[in-house]
C-alpha cells in the first residue's frame, strides 16, 4: 500500500467511525419529542428500547437510519474505492470503524447501543445474502422467543458463520473481512452480557412489553 492509498484509507475509517458515531436514538427521540432513551427501559441508545417509549414510528425510523450508517461507508468504498487503491482491506476497515462508532459515539461521550441494527446494515454492505440471512436469523429468533436480545445474539454468532460458510465459498473468502466481522460478532455478545444473564434466569424482557 503506497502513502496516498493509506490516507484515503485512513480517511475512508475515520469518515466511518463518525457517521457510526451519529447516535439515532437519541437524535430521533429529541426531534420527536419523546424521552431520551438511555433514561427508560434498558437505557440503551438502539430502536428495541426506543420502542418501549411507544412510539413505533420512532423506533422504524431509528432502526433504519442506524442501519443506513452501516450500510453506507461500506458500500461506498466498494463502489468508489477502488480507483483510489482501496480494496477489501479498507472495506473491513471501515466496517469495523462505524460499528464502533455507533458502540463508542464521539459525539455522545463514547456511550452508545449494542450495534445490531449498525451490524446488520454492515453485513448488507457487505454482501446483501450476508446480511439477509443474518437479518432472517433474527427474525425468526425474535417471531417465537420473542427476546430481542436472544436474536441478536443468535444472529451475532451466526453472521461470520455464514460469511465463511456462504459467501465465502460462493465467492471467495476474504480473512480481513472474516476478521472484521468476527470482531463485530465478539463486541455483540459482550455488548449482550447483562441480557445474557437476565435470560438465564428468566427476567429478561419479551418484545411487545413496554417498559418505562
Amino acid at each position: 500500500m503506497d502513502f496516498s492509498t493509506f490516507l484515503w484509507s485512513l480517511g475512508a475509517t475515520v469518515g466511518a467511525y463518525l457517521v457510526g458515531s451519529l447516535s439515532f436514538a437519541v437524535i430521533v427521540s429529541r426531534a420527536m419529542g419523546l424521552n431520551d432513551p438511555r433514561t427508560y427501559g434498558s437505557k440503551n441508545p438502539g430502536a428495541t428500547n426506543v420502542l418501549r417509549s411507544g412510539s413505533k414510528a420512532a423506533a422504524i425510523v431509528t432502526l433504519l437510519l442506524d442501519a443506513l450508517k452501516g450500510w453506507v461507508p461500506v458500500a461506498l468504498v466498494k463502489c468508489f474505492g477502488q480507483p483510489y487503491g482501496l480494496e477489501e482491506g479498507t472495506v473491513a476497515l471501515v466496517a469495523l470503524a462505524a460499528f464502533l462508532g455507533h458502540l463508542y459515539p464521539v459525539f455522545f461521550r463514547f456511550i452508545g447501543g449494542k450495534g445490531v441494527a449498525t451490524a446488520l446494515g454492515v453485513l448488507v454492505g457487505i454482501s446483501p445474502v450476508l446480511g439477509l440471512a443474518a437479518g432472517a436469523t433474527w427474525l425468526i429468533i425474535a417471531y417465537f422467543f420473542r427476546y430481542s436480545s436472544l436474536a441478536s445474539l443468535a444472529a451475532a454468532v451466526f453472521a461470520p458463520v455464514y460469511y465463511v460458510f456462504g459467501d465465502g465459498v460462493a465467492w471467495y473468502l476474504d480473512t480481513s473481512i472474516a476478521l472484521s466481522i468476527s470482531v463485530m460478532s465478539a463486541f455483540l455478545v459482550y455488548r449482550h452480557r447483562e441480557n445474557i444473564v437476565r435470560l438465564i434466569k428468566g427476567t429478561e424482557s419479551r418484545l411487545g412489553k413496554k417498559k418505562i
